[in-house]
Protein backbone atom coordinates (compact mmCIF):
# COMPACT_ATOMS: atom_id res chain seq x y z
CA UNK A 1 0.00 0.00 0.00
CA UNK A 2 2.50 2.44 0.68
CA UNK A 3 4.49 1.72 -2.70
CA UNK A 4 1.47 2.62 -4.53
CA UNK A 5 0.95 6.07 -2.60
CA UNK A 6 4.63 6.71 -3.25
CA UNK A 7 4.12 6.04 -6.91
CA UNK A 8 1.33 8.20 -7.03
CA UNK A 9 3.36 10.86 -5.49
CA UNK A 10 6.19 9.95 -7.86
CA UNK A 11 4.03 10.54 -10.96
CA UNK A 12 2.18 13.63 -9.63
CA UNK A 13 5.56 15.18 -9.47
CA UNK A 14 6.59 13.85 -13.30
CA UNK A 15 3.23 15.22 -14.84
CA UNK A 16 4.07 18.74 -12.51
CA UNK A 17 7.30 19.17 -13.86
CA UNK A 18 6.60 19.93 -17.46
CA UNK A 19 3.73 22.19 -17.05
CA UNK A 20 6.40 24.52 -14.93
CA UNK A 21 8.83 24.53 -17.25
CA UNK A 22 6.26 25.56 -19.78
CA UNK A 23 6.16 29.19 -18.83
CA UNK A 24 9.01 30.77 -21.41
CA UNK A 25 9.67 34.16 -21.94
CA UNK A 26 11.14 35.46 -25.27
CA UNK A 27 13.70 37.42 -24.92
CA UNK A 28 13.52 41.11 -26.97
CA UNK A 29 15.09 44.42 -26.83
CA UNK A 30 13.64 47.11 -25.66
CA UNK A 31 14.00 50.98 -25.64
CA UNK A 32 15.17 52.06 -21.97
CA UNK A 33 16.11 55.31 -21.16
CA UNK A 34 19.86 56.09 -20.51
CA UNK A 35 18.89 57.97 -16.74
CA UNK A 36 20.97 60.40 -15.13
CA UNK A 37 20.87 60.77 -11.28
CA UNK A 38 19.45 64.34 -9.68
CA UNK A 39 18.34 65.52 -6.53
CA UNK A 40 14.67 66.94 -6.33
CA UNK A 41 13.36 68.80 -3.23
CA UNK A 42 9.64 67.91 -1.83
CA UNK A 43 7.79 71.20 -1.69
CA UNK A 44 4.25 72.52 -1.70
CA UNK A 45 2.45 73.95 -4.70
CA UNK A 46 1.81 77.48 -2.27
CA UNK A 47 2.01 77.93 1.76
CA UNK A 48 -0.87 79.93 2.39
CA UNK A 49 -1.23 81.49 5.76
CA UNK A 50 -4.10 80.94 7.94
CA UNK A 51 -5.13 84.84 9.19
CA UNK A 52 -7.67 85.67 12.04
CA UNK A 53 -10.38 88.08 11.18
CA UNK A 54 -11.15 89.92 14.50
CA UNK A 55 -8.47 91.01 17.20
CA UNK A 56 -8.65 89.48 20.67
CA UNK A 57 -7.12 86.80 22.31
CA UNK A 58 -6.13 83.07 20.82
CA UNK A 59 -8.45 81.17 23.55
CA UNK A 60 -8.05 77.45 21.74
CA UNK A 61 -5.48 75.94 19.02
CA UNK A 62 -6.99 72.57 17.87
CA UNK A 63 -3.89 71.89 15.85
CA UNK A 64 0.25 71.75 15.46
CA UNK A 65 2.89 71.29 13.38
CA UNK A 66 2.85 68.11 10.65
CA UNK A 67 -1.25 67.69 11.18
CA UNK A 68 -3.26 67.22 7.93
CA UNK A 69 -5.87 69.53 7.88
CA UNK A 70 -8.87 70.32 5.50
CA UNK A 71 -10.09 73.38 4.11
CA UNK A 72 -12.76 74.97 6.20
CA UNK A 73 -11.93 73.05 9.23
CA UNK A 74 -11.38 75.05 13.08
CA UNK A 75 -7.83 75.36 13.60
CA UNK A 76 -7.84 78.08 16.33
CA UNK A 77 -10.45 80.80 17.69
CA UNK A 78 -10.22 84.05 18.76
CA UNK A 79 -12.16 85.38 22.03
CA UNK A 80 -13.20 88.58 22.67
CA UNK A 81 -14.67 89.20 26.16
CA UNK A 82 -16.21 93.34 24.87
CA UNK A 83 -17.75 90.81 22.00
CA UNK A 84 -20.03 89.48 24.88
CA UNK A 85 -20.36 92.20 26.73
CA UNK A 86 -21.84 93.92 23.29
CA UNK A 87 -24.09 91.27 23.10
CA UNK A 88 -25.81 91.30 26.53
CA UNK A 89 -26.42 95.54 26.03
CA UNK A 90 -28.09 94.05 22.96
CA UNK A 91 -30.15 91.42 24.07
CA UNK A 92 -31.11 93.50 27.08
CA UNK A 93 -32.24 96.48 24.45
CA UNK A 94 -34.13 93.55 22.03
CA UNK A 95 -36.19 93.20 25.15
CA UNK A 96 -37.38 96.39 26.03
CA UNK A 97 -37.93 96.96 22.34
CA UNK A 98 -40.35 94.22 22.23
CA UNK A 99 -42.21 95.41 24.76
CA UNK A 100 -42.56 98.67 23.17
CA UNK A 101 -43.46 97.18 19.80
CA UNK A 102 -46.06 94.96 21.59
CA UNK A 103 -47.39 98.12 23.17
CA UNK A 104 -48.23 99.62 20.17
CA UNK A 105 -49.75 97.03 18.84
CA UNK A 106 -51.72 96.95 21.71
CA UNK A 107 -53.11 100.50 21.38
CA UNK A 108 -53.12 100.29 17.66
CA UNK A 109 -55.85 97.60 18.11
CA UNK A 110 -57.58 99.49 20.64
CA UNK A 111 -57.83 102.79 18.67
CA UNK A 112 -58.74 101.35 15.79
CA UNK A 113 -61.71 99.63 17.75
CA UNK A 114 -62.68 103.53 19.02
CA UNK A 115 -62.45 105.11 15.08
CA UNK A 116 -64.32 102.10 13.83
CA UNK A 117 -66.90 103.44 16.75
CA UNK A 118 -66.74 107.13 15.93
CA UNK A 119 -65.47 107.70 19.10
CA UNK A 120 -61.86 108.86 18.63
CA UNK A 121 -60.97 110.66 15.31
CA UNK A 122 -59.12 109.27 11.86
CA UNK A 123 -56.38 110.81 12.63
CA UNK A 124 -55.92 108.79 16.22
CA UNK A 125 -55.62 105.75 13.97
CA UNK A 126 -52.66 107.73 11.88
CA UNK A 127 -50.68 107.89 14.68
CA UNK A 128 -50.96 104.74 16.42
CA UNK A 129 -49.97 102.84 12.91
CA UNK A 130 -46.91 105.08 12.89
CA UNK A 131 -45.78 104.16 16.53
CA UNK A 132 -46.45 100.52 15.96
CA UNK A 133 -44.51 101.14 12.83
CA UNK A 134 -41.57 102.86 14.27
CA UNK A 135 -41.48 100.45 17.11
CA UNK A 136 -41.03 97.00 14.89
CA UNK A 137 -38.45 99.22 12.52
CA UNK A 138 -36.39 99.97 15.84
CA UNK A 139 -37.17 96.61 16.68
CA UNK A 140 -35.50 94.68 13.18
CA UNK A 141 -32.63 97.57 13.58
CA UNK A 142 -31.40 96.63 17.01
CA UNK A 143 -31.97 92.53 16.12
CA UNK A 144 -29.57 93.33 13.01
CA UNK A 145 -27.45 94.46 15.40
CA UNK A 146 -27.25 91.51 17.32
CA UNK A 147 -26.68 89.81 14.16
CA UNK A 148 -23.31 91.95 13.49
CA UNK A 149 -21.90 90.98 17.03
CA UNK A 150 -22.94 87.03 16.54
CA UNK A 151 -21.02 87.49 13.07
CA UNK A 152 -18.53 88.69 14.71
CA UNK A 153 -18.38 85.84 17.12
CA UNK A 154 -18.25 83.37 14.10
CA UNK A 155 -15.42 85.07 12.49
CA UNK A 156 -13.57 84.31 15.77
CA UNK A 157 -12.86 80.67 14.57
CA UNK A 158 -9.57 80.62 12.13
CA UNK A 159 -10.90 78.20 9.19
CA UNK A 160 -8.12 76.74 7.00
CA UNK A 161 -7.86 78.04 3.63
CA UNK A 162 -7.07 74.81 2.05
CA UNK A 163 -6.28 71.31 2.34
CA UNK A 164 -2.61 70.39 3.35
CA UNK A 165 0.04 70.15 6.35
CA UNK A 166 0.86 72.63 9.06
CA UNK A 167 4.38 73.71 8.79
CA UNK A 168 4.76 76.22 11.84
CA UNK A 169 2.53 77.81 14.82
CA UNK A 170 3.00 81.35 14.97
CA UNK A 171 0.92 81.69 18.09
CA UNK A 172 0.45 79.60 21.33
CA UNK A 173 -2.76 79.79 23.72
CA UNK A 174 -3.41 83.32 25.49
CA UNK A 175 -1.21 85.32 22.58
CA UNK A 176 -2.75 89.18 21.51
CA UNK A 177 -3.45 88.81 17.76
CA UNK A 178 -5.00 91.94 15.21
CA UNK A 179 -7.23 91.34 12.47
CA UNK A 180 -5.21 89.65 9.57
CA UNK A 181 -2.58 88.18 11.43
CA UNK A 182 -1.03 84.96 10.67
CA UNK A 183 -2.05 82.08 13.26
CA UNK A 184 -0.64 79.10 11.27
CA UNK A 185 1.39 78.42 8.02
CA UNK A 186 -0.22 75.71 5.47
CA UNK A 187 1.22 73.96 2.53
CA UNK A 188 -1.41 72.89 0.16
CA UNK A 189 -1.62 69.41 0.02
CA UNK A 190 -0.69 69.32 -4.05
CA UNK A 191 3.06 68.57 -3.61
CA UNK A 192 5.50 68.72 -6.02
CA UNK A 193 9.15 67.41 -6.87
CA UNK A 194 11.41 70.38 -7.82
CA UNK A 195 14.20 69.38 -10.00
CA UNK A 196 17.25 71.33 -10.43
CA UNK A 197 19.55 69.41 -13.02
CA UNK A 198 22.70 70.63 -14.70
CA UNK A 199 22.05 72.77 -17.76
CA UNK A 200 23.82 69.98 -20.16
CA UNK A 201 20.72 67.80 -19.32
CA UNK A 202 18.38 70.67 -20.23
CA UNK A 203 17.59 69.52 -23.81
CA UNK A 204 16.58 66.09 -21.66
CA UNK A 205 13.53 67.90 -19.46
CA UNK A 206 10.49 67.93 -21.50
CA UNK A 207 6.53 68.96 -20.27
CA UNK A 208 5.67 65.02 -20.51
CA UNK A 209 8.70 63.53 -19.56
CA UNK A 210 9.06 60.51 -17.20
CA UNK A 211 10.80 60.67 -14.00
CA UNK A 212 11.87 57.68 -11.16
CA UNK A 213 12.43 57.83 -7.78
CA UNK A 214 12.78 55.57 -4.96
CA UNK A 215 9.90 55.28 -2.28
CA UNK A 216 11.05 52.65 -0.36
CA UNK A 217 11.08 55.19 2.87
CA UNK A 218 7.85 55.46 3.07
CA UNK A 219 6.42 51.85 1.86
CA UNK A 220 7.57 48.75 0.25
CA UNK A 221 7.54 49.93 -2.64
CA UNK A 222 10.61 49.93 -4.11
CA UNK A 223 10.38 52.59 -7.23
CA UNK A 224 7.74 55.64 -7.93
CA UNK A 225 7.57 57.73 -11.07
CA UNK A 226 6.25 60.67 -11.76
CA UNK A 227 5.84 63.42 -14.84
CA UNK A 228 7.04 66.81 -15.48
CA UNK A 229 4.70 69.00 -15.58
CA UNK A 230 7.13 72.34 -15.92
CA UNK A 231 10.35 73.51 -17.12
CA UNK A 232 11.50 76.84 -16.41
CA UNK A 233 13.08 78.91 -19.19
CA UNK A 234 15.89 80.48 -16.64
CA UNK A 235 18.83 78.90 -15.85
CA UNK A 236 20.65 79.76 -12.80
CA UNK A 237 23.85 78.96 -11.38
CA UNK A 238 24.43 76.77 -14.45
CA UNK A 239 21.25 74.70 -13.11
CA UNK A 240 18.11 74.08 -15.00
CA UNK A 241 14.61 74.29 -12.45
CA UNK A 242 11.67 72.23 -13.36
CA UNK A 243 8.63 70.72 -11.55
CA UNK A 244 7.38 67.19 -11.68
CA UNK A 245 4.41 65.45 -10.19
CA UNK A 246 3.77 62.47 -8.58
CA UNK A 247 1.48 60.54 -6.34
CA UNK A 248 1.60 60.08 -2.59
CA UNK A 249 4.03 62.97 -1.92
CA UNK A 250 2.28 64.11 1.03
CA UNK A 251 3.92 61.36 3.18
CA UNK A 252 7.03 63.05 3.04
CA UNK A 253 8.79 65.54 4.66
CA UNK A 254 8.50 69.28 2.71
CA UNK A 255 11.43 70.23 1.89
CA UNK A 256 12.98 66.50 1.99
CA UNK A 257 15.63 65.82 -0.76
CA UNK A 258 14.78 62.45 -2.73
CA UNK A 259 17.46 61.33 -5.30
CA UNK A 260 15.61 60.97 -8.76
CA UNK A 261 16.36 59.75 -12.38
CA UNK A 262 15.84 61.50 -15.51
CA UNK A 263 16.08 60.11 -18.83
CA UNK A 264 19.20 61.79 -20.77
CA UNK A 265 18.65 59.54 -23.92
CA UNK A 266 17.31 56.45 -25.51
CA UNK A 267 19.40 52.87 -26.15
CA UNK A 268 18.26 49.50 -26.84
CA UNK A 269 18.83 47.15 -24.37
CA UNK A 270 17.60 43.76 -23.01
CA UNK A 271 15.64 43.55 -20.11
CA UNK A 272 13.89 40.66 -18.23
CA UNK A 273 12.31 39.89 -14.98
CA UNK A 274 14.32 39.86 -12.29
CA UNK A 275 12.62 36.14 -11.08
CA UNK A 276 13.89 34.86 -14.25
CA UNK A 277 17.59 35.14 -12.93
CA UNK A 278 19.22 32.81 -10.22
CA UNK A 279 22.32 33.42 -8.56
CA UNK A 280 25.06 30.98 -7.17
CA UNK A 281 28.22 31.46 -5.90
CA UNK A 282 27.90 35.16 -6.95
CA UNK A 283 27.02 34.47 -10.50
CA UNK A 284 23.91 34.98 -11.99
CA UNK A 285 22.48 32.28 -14.47
CA UNK A 286 19.46 31.93 -16.50
CA UNK A 287 18.06 28.74 -17.69
CA UNK A 288 17.77 29.12 -21.68
CA UNK A 289 15.24 26.58 -23.51
CA UNK A 290 17.16 24.60 -26.99
CA UNK A 291 16.03 22.44 -28.83
CA UNK A 292 17.98 19.79 -26.68
CA UNK A 293 16.54 21.04 -23.53
CA UNK A 294 16.92 23.62 -20.88
CA UNK A 295 20.70 24.85 -20.03
CA UNK A 296 22.17 27.32 -17.78
CA UNK A 297 23.75 29.69 -19.19
CA UNK A 298 25.59 32.56 -16.84
CA UNK A 299 24.51 36.07 -17.16
CA UNK A 300 26.37 39.74 -17.24
CA UNK A 301 23.85 41.94 -14.69
CA UNK A 302 23.04 45.22 -15.31
CA UNK A 303 21.16 47.98 -13.37
CA UNK A 304 17.46 47.32 -11.96
CA UNK A 305 15.12 48.61 -14.83
CA UNK A 306 11.60 48.78 -12.99
CA UNK A 307 8.97 50.59 -15.42
CA UNK A 308 5.32 50.95 -14.91
CA UNK A 309 4.71 47.98 -16.77
CA UNK A 310 7.54 46.01 -15.67
CA UNK A 311 8.26 46.55 -11.71
CA UNK A 312 10.61 44.66 -11.29
CA UNK A 313 12.62 44.73 -14.55
CA UNK A 314 16.27 43.71 -14.66
CA UNK A 315 18.83 44.81 -17.14
CA UNK A 316 20.85 41.94 -19.02
CA UNK A 317 24.09 43.08 -20.16
CA UNK A 318 25.32 40.13 -21.91
CA UNK A 319 25.00 36.11 -22.19
CA UNK A 320 21.80 36.29 -24.06
CA UNK A 321 20.40 37.75 -27.40
CA UNK A 322 17.10 38.51 -28.72
CA UNK A 323 14.83 35.77 -29.89
CA UNK A 324 16.13 33.83 -26.69
CA UNK A 325 13.61 31.72 -24.94
CA UNK A 326 14.09 32.10 -21.16
CA UNK A 327 12.31 29.49 -18.41
CA UNK A 328 11.51 30.41 -15.52
CA UNK A 329 13.89 28.75 -12.18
Amino acid sequence: MRDLKAMAVLALAVTATPAARAETLTVTARSVADEKAVFATVESVSVVPARGRIGGTIALLNVREGDSVTRGQVIAVVADDKLALQMKSLDAQIDALKAQSDQAQVDFTRTEGLVERGILPHVKLDEGRTALNVAENALRAKTAERAVVQQQFTEGQILAPVDGRVLKRMVSVGSVVLPGDPVETIAQQDFKLRLRVPERYARFLKVGGKIRFDGAEIDEQSARFGTIDLVYPLIEEGRVVADAKADDLGQYFVGERLKVWIAGGDRDTTVIPSDYVSTRFGIDYVKLQTPDGAVTVPVQRGRDRPSPDLPNGLEILSGIHSGDRLVRP
